[in-house]
């Protein structure tokens, strides 16, 4: 499990002793789809690595809408903050398919911090590299209009197939809209308006982009 901790980004920087000394105290747990692996408001008791599989972080509020704040794939990671504080769990997390996750508990962290102290730097740094991401997220949400989000979206999903992009996972619209917070109904206008004006084209839920997205909508 070394091999793999050091294909993750929360812990490049490492050496492989270091490594190696997570991945002996980590426990492999498998998911069926559409399994709740941990809810907000839960405690938090370790990270979570995706080994295999595909998961939702969201938020749910009392009316039951739910918001998608990120889909993870493999090599992503989950539940980091966890590894600095007893705080409760701040946003639930669900399988999409069956998945295969890595479980780090806090105590064996925190035991690596101590044989290592030079390791804190490093992951120090690691973790303000994830929060500046997840800065460039919430920045997006507030002061980019849906389109732009919608773009933004898709060309962080997109890999090269061909001539052109595709978007691997299967998106619904609204799956897309949770995870842009807008309504499914301004999704689908954007997205049919893509489609006919050639950007995009859409298969069973697989979005391909055939061409640069335009600036605005």
């Amino acid at each position: 499990m070394s091999s793999y901790l050091d294909k993750v980004e929360l812990f490049a920087g490492l050496d492989a002793a270091q490594l190696e000394q997570l991945a002996r105290s980590a426990q492999l747990r498998t998911y069926a789809r559409g399994t709740i692996i941990v809810s907000e408001g839960d405690p938090a008791l370790g990270l979570f690595v995706v080994q295999q599989g595909a998961l939702k972080v969201y938020l749910m509020d009392e009316h039951g809408r739910e918001v998608t704040l990120s889909l993870l794939h493999p090599g992503d990671y989950f539940g980091e903050l966890a590894l600095l504080d007893e705080a409760p769990r701040s946003a639930s997390v669900a399988t999409l398919e069956r998945s295969e996750l890595l479980q780090i508990s806090r105590a064996a962290f925190l035991g690596l911090l101590d044989s290592h102290p030079t390791c804190a730097r490093v992951l120090m740094r690691n973790l303000v590299a994830r929060i500046r991401s997840l800065t460039d997220n919430v920045r997006a949400l507030a002061l980019v209009d849906v389109f732009g989000r919608i773009a933004r979206l898709f060309e962080s999903l997109a890999v090269p197939h061909e001539d052109h992009w595709v978007i691997e996972r299967k998106l619904t619209q609204q799956d897309i809209a949770n995870l842009v917070g807008a309504s499914r109904v301004m999704v689908n206008r954007i997205l049919r308006d893509l489609v006919i004006g050639g950007y995009i084209t859409m298969d069973h839920h697989q979005i391909a982009l055939k061409r640069k997205l335009p600036a605005r909508w």
